[in-house]
């Protein structure tokens, strides 16, 4: 990668060549992310330790296409975390 990023600094910023090198930079990083081994999930549950102000447990109801977890109007514009559980 760091080859490719030298030859870019040698071809001057308005060549027509450069757009076709950023062309082969994108689909050799597209290449790499195909070749790299998927990171291993852990079987079955695993611990989460975070810290917060509130917790609330709710059930995910059907909504469209998705799901719907309703909470509580004075969390709005609040950051929360999900985990599934089950």
């Amino acid at each position: 990668m760091s080859d490719f990023i030298a030859i870019m600094n040698q071809i001057p910023k308005k060549s027509p060549h450069r757009g076709a090198m950023r062309g082969k930079m994108r689909n050799l990083k597209e290449r790499e992310e195909e070749k790299a081994p998927a990171e291993p999930r852990p079987f079955g549950r695993v611990k989460f330790e975070i810290y917060g102000e509130e917790m609330i447990q709710k059930k995910v109801r059907p909504s469209g296409a998705s799901g719907r977890v309703y909470l509580p109007p004075e969390w709005v514009d609040r950051h929360v975390k999900i985990i599934r559980v089950d």
